[in-house]
Order: C-alpha cells, then structure tokens, then sequence
C-alpha cells in the first residue's frame, strides 16, 4: 500500500510539472496574435547576385520542373526567404524597415530549395515554415560565390541538419568546379554523397543525378549544374526538349519519305518500268 501511495504521488507531481510547463491561454492567445502581425518581407532589399548565380538558379528550376512534370505534389523556391522562427521573423522585419540596426538578422533563403508532397501552385512570396504545416525544405542547393563560401562550405551543412533537417544537401563551386551532396541518416546526421564514376551525385529526392555540364544557356557559355536521369540521360531543358522533338519529327519524316521511294521504285520493277 505504502509503494502504491508513493507511486501516485510521483505521477501526480509529473502531471503537475507538465500542467505547469504547459503554455496558458493567454500566451497562446498572444503568439498567435504576433505571428498574424508579422510582416514577412520578401526581401532585404539589398542583397546582389552574380549573372551566373541567378541563370543557375533558375536553369535549375526549369530543370527539376521538367523531370517532375506539373508542380501538384511539389514546390520549389529559389533565392527565396524562409521564415522558421517569430525570433527570425522579427529579426528580418527589423532590419529592412530601420534604418540602423545592431547587427544582421538570421536571414535564411537558399539558392534552391524543394519541398514534396505540398501544393506547389500556390503562390507564395516566401517559404513560412509554420503556415505549411511545419514543413522544412527536402532539398537544398547552394551556388557558392567568393563571399558566401564559408557560409555554404561549413555553417549551412550544419544548419541544415540540425535546424531544417533537410533530407539532401548540395552545394557547387563554379571557380573550383567542386559540387558536394550530404544526405541525412541514422542518428540525424549529414553523410557525404560518394560520387560515380562521372563525377555526379545521386539525389533521392529528385532521383536523378547532379552533374556539372560545359555548354550554352540562355546565351552564357558556362559550367553549369545540371540534371541527369538514372539512365545517365542529360535532363532537357523546355528548348531542348523542344528541338529533340522537331530533330525526331524531321527523322520520321525522312525515314518515311525513303520508304516511299523504296516502295514506288519496287512497283516500277514490278511493272517492268
């Protein structure tokens, strides 16, 4: 009886500190009332990118939309703020409508990002973390420039794993050519993605591989990051795409056209012509 009594009191005392831990109605009531003030603003207002960065960014995009088809189940996002904290939030609003502040807010907008299994024609002007039913970005990738290496090589591999828990990490280094991938595994931790024999990294998420590609884009002769299939197939982009198709059609057209002639010249054997 004695063990029972004492037993009772622990659970009530648990249950106690619990109901304690727990937030009121008030606070509730409050925070909701912060997150609906809270402004969100796109942009800083002052950030500036290379040329190559932003075609990259956006080659990238058209890459993944034409491997995945119409964006139903997914969203992707590139050089695009994502909000994942009120503490975050209020920093950023801060900071672009002061005119002086004490220090630069933890500002969060990858290059590119992939989210799955979401709605991905709903308009967005920013990724809110707490508005998408506390999705985090799959897939992140970063196009490293001279200021942002340090950022992208060391701090982001950690702040991906342990705040975003993004499943698949990349990121690709134009004036080194190096382009590294980590993927999340047991225990929560960043593995190296292991190359193949091109060179080329798997992405689960995507499932193609990420390669650079020497060619023409939009009429920059660069390395770019590109998309290849399982098969290793280079992922087209629309006008590729569209020039492979007018290619196979002028193929078709030309087979059928030497079948013809093959043909009448048989039947003019045939008649002794």
């Amino acid at each position: 009886m004695a063990t029972r009594t004492v037993r009772t009191a622990a659970k009530s005392r648990q249950r106690k500190r619990r109901e304690e831990n727990l937030p009121s109605a008030d606070s509730i009531r409050q925070m909701l009332a912060e997150l609906e003030s809270l402004k969100l603003p796109p942009g800083d207002g002052d950030r500036m990118e290379s040329d190559w960065r932003v075609v990259s960014i956006s080659l990238l995009d058209e890459l993944v939309r034409q491997l995945l088809g119409e964006p139903t189940d997914y969203f992707c996002g590139g050089n695009m703020f994502i909000y994942y904290s009120i503490e975050q939030a209020k920093e950023i609003e801060d900071y672009v409508e002061a005119e002086e502040v004490a220090r630069k807010p933890r500002f969060k907008g990858p290059d590119f990002f992939l989210v799955k299994g979401v709605d991905g024609t709903k308009p967005r002007d920013s990724w809110v973390v707490w508005q998408e039913g506390g999705r985090y970005p799959d897939l992140v990738v970063e196009f490293i420039s001279s200021s942002t290496r340090r950022k992208d090589v060391d701090r982001n591999v950690k702040f991906y794993q342990k705040v975003f828990r993004t499943r698949e990490y990349f990121w690709y280094d134009r004036r080194t050519n190096e382009l590294k991938g980590y993927r999340l595994g047991e225990g929560g931790q960043y593995t190296e993605i292991v190359p193949n024999a091109q060179g080329r990294l798997w992405s689960e998420v995507l499932g193609a591989y990420l390669g650079v590609w020497q060619g023409k884009y939009r009429g920059r002769r660069y390395p770019w990051l590109r998309l290849y299939d399982a098969q290793g197939r280079l992922v087209p982009t629309a006008q590729e795409a569209e020039r492979q198709r007018a290619e196979q059609e002028r193929q078709r057209a030309e087979q059928a056209e030497q079948r013809v002639a093959e043909l009448e010249a048989e039947l003019r054997r045939l008649r002794g012509e």
